[in-house]
């Protein structure tokens, strides 16, 4: 491809992505497509020969789009909010023009200092503590863009294991960091991210899950407790992480309790993960939530979740940057400068290439502003504040979290059973798209407004839309009936393989569901189960064994009389 036909290929497809986001609504938010849908429709080995790119444009819309989930949706509210944006999408395709690796100052001069100055202009709106700043006199901290929260929890609790071998170690320099490891212990809240926990495996080291308080919040005496037994135990706690905004319910862990806690311990890192809500402190009347944050050593949030920046994009500050120089410093010859007083981006996260996504930063504080941001989230926070009252004032429903953002956890007042069908006839529609949450030990459907220009019309008749859901499947499966509701086009039918499509469903027996302990034995805590009878998986078995000894006799010499004893099985 030439200049010639990527001007003209490169203006098809921003009018093709035009089309696309204007008119979305049309299309179901998400696909009925099954696994491996894909390959029945593309070779299996890539073509000898480049094709016309016109072709290429023309099998987006006949193979890749009945495979996607369109996050942009007016009607998607799962997860949480995608972040995308015109401008945050020009940003990226500038930066993939450019194309450079930012690794290192002399890699790119630009990107390097633009990152820095973003990340600065990003503190400061976000009101955080002037040590995480890099242009404070006298800060000793700064910034760094990182793929994802789970890269920043990764990179935190990497730099507070070196701080703490450290310090145990002294000066027997001749003996192992790994020797230390089975000494180290983090905490983390029942209600963190998975991504916590998937970091303490790749850290190698033990992570206590803790209880939160009855709203989900993770409070400062459950830790101390927890840390002077581990203590008394001769361990060492090392690192602590407090949430805003958890997944499930978007609930508030208490940073000044917990910060409190930390502070009498010299070795423990305080990192408080802020991924969806932490943006949120961009408004004045969301700072009450991060009281506290004074006390922590490091800090992140994703533009990608509620800035309207696209992934991949997730901010992280520390207190020292050092700390993280000192654990992730790898410097050969053939990547050294200079400049050696420069910021070298490779020593602040887990990868040597970097993108130029500062670009893409750059150009959303600059197209909307921090009052159109602050007016964008605002809009979410009374959306969700409309469906939330919409809920409660039908007494079928009930609200399970407290709602301070865009999110909404509700359910039917039956059974955990009957909301699960319930989201998976929903999402089956293929109208909507929500996902289960357990809040306060119930199974819960989220409600998160993601939709950029979102307005009220699209909360009201999704809610709509859910009342005559649950209307009809009560209805259907004999469930006391709720009142009337206006008739509705009758649904598509919901198949057992189209449950366990649309709601993210797996299969166990009742005795093996009734055997966990809690929520975090099962894979999230956030994944609807369809329980079987344990009789109905046994005469399944039972089923499938008298067909194998079918085939076993059939293809062998069998006796008459081993034929006999077949047929009695059955």
């Amino acid at each position: 491809m030439d200049t010639k036909d990527f001007n003209k290929y490169g203006k098809e497809m921003i009018d093709y992505i035009c089309n696309y986001m204007e008119n979305i609504e049309m299309r179901d938010v998400a696909p009925k497509v099954d696994p491996g849908y894909l390959k029945e429709l593309v070779p299996s080995e890539a073509p000898q020969k480049g094709e016309d790119f016109k072709t290429i444009l023309a099998d987006i819309e006949s193979k890749i789009m009945p495979g996607v989930v369109h996050w942009n949706h007016p009607y998607f509210f799962a997860y949480f909010p995608s972040g995308n944006s015109y401008p945050s999408i020009l940003g990226d395709v500038l930066s993939s023009a450019i194309g450079s690796i930012g690794f290192s100052w002399a890699s790119c001069p630009a990107s390097t200092e633009l990152e820095t100055i973003v990340l600065d202009w990003y503190a400061k709106a976000l009101d955080l503590p002037d040590f995480f700043m890099s242009d404070t006199p006298g800060s000793k901290g700064g910034g760094a863009i990182q793929g994802s929260a789970s890269e920043c929890a990764l990179v935190s609790m990497i730099s507070a294991r070196a701080r703490a071998i450290k310090e145990l170690k002294g000066n027997n320099y001749d003996i192992h960091d790994s020797v230390y490891l089975p000494q180290l212990v983090a905490y983390a809240s029942r209600e963190a991210h998975s991504s916590i926990e998937k970091a303490a495996k790749m850290a190698i080291i033990k992570l206590r899950i803790l209880d939160t308080d009855a709203r989900g919040s993770f409070r400062g005496e459950t830790l101390r407790a927890a840390i002077e037994k581990d203590v008394k135990d001769g361990l060492t706690p090392f690192f602590v992480v407090a949430t805003v905004g958890t997944t499930g319910a978007c609930a508030f862990d208490n940073l000044k309790e917990i910060g409190k806690v930390c502070r009498n311990y010299s070795n423990i890192w305080f990192h408080v993960d802020g991924a969806y809500a932490g943006n949120s402190f961009i408004l004045p009347e969301m700072r009450q939530f991060k009281e506290g944050m004074e006390y922590a050593d490091s800090f992140n949030t994703n533009p990608n979740k509620l800035l309207l920046t696209n992934f991949d994009a997730s901010a992280l500050w520390v207190r020292d940057v050092m700390a993280l120089k000192t654990a992730l410093t790898v410097n050969p010859l053939y990547l050294q400068h200079e400049h050696a007083s420069a910021i070298d981006y490779r020593h602040y996260g887990i990868p040597l290439s970097r993108r130029f996504r500062s670009l893409k930063l750059w150009f959303v504080f600059r197209s909307y502003g921090i009052s159109g941001l602050q007016q964008y989230i605002r809009n979410h926070i009374s959306l969700a504040k409309r469906f939330e009252q919409l809920v409660r004032a039908d007494e079928r429903f009930e609200v399970r979290n407290d709602v301070h953002l865009g999110l909404v956890c509700f359910r039917l007042r039956q059974s955990d059973a009957t909301n699960r069908d319930l989201l998976a006839r929903i999402n089956h529609s293929g109208k909507f798209h929500m996902t289960p949450a357990m809040v306060r030990g119930k199974y819960a459907i989220r409600f998160c407004v993601t939709y950029e220009h979102a307005k009220e019309e699209h909360i009201d008749y999704a809610w709509q839309e859910i009342k005559a859901f649950a209307e009809e499947f009560c209805e259907a499966e004999h469930i006391e009936k709720p009142a009337p509701i206006a008739a509705k086009k009758p649904h598509k039918k919901l198949t057992r393989k189209a449950s366990a499509r649309f709601s993210f469903t797996r299969s166990v027996s009742r005795e093996i569901y009734e055997r966990q302990s809690s929520i975090s034995n099962l894979p999230d805590g956030c994944t609807p189960i369809i329980v079987l009878e344990t009789d109905d998986i046994l005469k399944s078995l039972q089923k499938a064994t008298r067909k194998n000894l079918e085939t076993k006799y059939a293809e062998t010499d069998s006796t008459d009389e081993e034929k006999r004893i077949v047929k009695l099985r059955e």
